[in-house]
């Protein structure tokens, strides 16, 4: 469970946010009509990519650290 942890906060948070969020960007900046929307999210995705793939890694990590330690 905490490798499953540890990859799935890799790809939440490297992966899926902060390069999805980039790529989010770029496609509306270079979209025929920008969409104000679709920029902030992908803004936000790239703030938080840090929150976001620690707090998905906690979720199994944290039950797999205490199944070791049981």
């Amino acid at each position: 469970m905490c490798i499953a942890g540890v990859a799935t906060g890799l790809y939440a948070g490297v992966w899926w946010a902060f390069i999805g969020g980039i790529m989010d960007v770029i496609t509306e900046i270079r979209a025929d009509e920008l969409d104000a929307m679709n920029i902030a999210i992908g803004i936000a995705k790239v703030m938080f990519a840090g929150a976001i793939g620690s707090f998905s890694a906690m979720v199994l990590f944290v039950p797999g650290l205490a199944l070791i330690k049981a």
